[in-house]
């Protein structure tokens, strides 16, 4: 394997998707997926794990918490994190697309990441029901289908597998949620910025504006939902959590500006004064 090669593109690309797909902890010459991309561009393990390392220096979520990663990012590097920062929905389907492509264009169902066991069942993301009718509506759905995947595993990585309101670590029973909705914000809907795990119940209302959160990430409840009180189920879901911070993730934080859209044009009401 050469060492000190110079770093392609399609290479970088596929390292930032690696990256956005893995905790911090997990950046790692031991981590197994890391063996095994490394393997596949012909590149040694600790330079892949040196490589995410030096996005993580980038990060500037991980910054604020006190984590540096390696200070050797390359001008390529800092281009490459920009790609991304300006259109995440161009460069998560490429950077899909080329990581498939690497594993012989498997589907995604098809291979898993690190700690995240029965994945295609795990983490689901809401999508149009209508079928495609033509070779171009295929093409995109296709691709769409791609993209899906990375936010979602995006999703899951950051948030540990876990709804960030309840703490609920059942895979079969998380959301992928957009805080600004897919279909009406393309430009955001690969953006892990604009995602929250939910456990399936949490995303239902939040989706239907009965939940949101303030400035601090802190839940509120909708006037409308208490209305449905006393209800030992609503307690259990939301109240107990009422005015408590959601757990967040290790990196990707939810964008203040995306929810305080949701809490301006999507939450249906006063939040209860209780």
């Amino acid at each position: 394997m050469a060492l000190g090669k110079r770093w392609l593109r399609d290479e970088l690309i596929i390292a930032m998707n690696l990256y956005c797909k893995l905790p911090f902890g997990q950046l790692d010459h031991r981590t197994p997926i890391i063996i095994e991309v490394a393997n596949k561009l012909g590149r040694t393990p600790s330079s892949l794990a040196m490589k995410l390392s030096n996005f993580a220096s980038l990060d500037p979520i991980l910054q604020d918490r006190g984590i540096q990663g390696l200070r050797g990012a390359s001008k390529a590097d800092r281009e490459i994190w920009q790609e991304f920062y300006n259109n995440w929905e161009e460069l998560g389907v490429e950077s899909e697309e080329r990581f498939q492509e690497l594993f012989e264009n498997l589907i995604p169902e098809e291979y898993e990441l690190p700690n995240q066991r029965n994945f295609n069942n795990s983490i689901q993301i809401k999508t149009p029901r209508s079928q495609p009718t033509g070779s171009t509506e295929a093409t995109v759905t296709v691709k769409a289908r791609i993209g899906q995947n990375f936010f979602r595993q995006t999703v899951l990585a950051n948030y540990n597998s876990r709804c960030c309101i309840t703490g609920n670590p059942i895979p079969e029973l998380l959301v992928a949620s957009h805080i600004l909705p897919w279909g009406d914000y393309i430009e955001h809907r690969l953006n892990p910025h604009n995602g929250l795990c939910l456990a399936r119940t949490q995303d239902t209302a939040f989706d239907k504006g009965l939940i949101t959160f303030d400035e601090d990430y802190r839940l509120i409840i909708s006037a409308y939902l208490e209305s449905f009180l006393p209800d030992e189920t609503l307690y259990r879901n939301f109240v107990d959590y009422r005015g408590k911070p959601i757990h967040l993730p290790n990196k990707f934080y939810p964008n203040p500006e995306f929810i305080r859209r949701h809490r301006e044009e999507i939450f249906i009401g006063k939040e209860s004064s209780n």
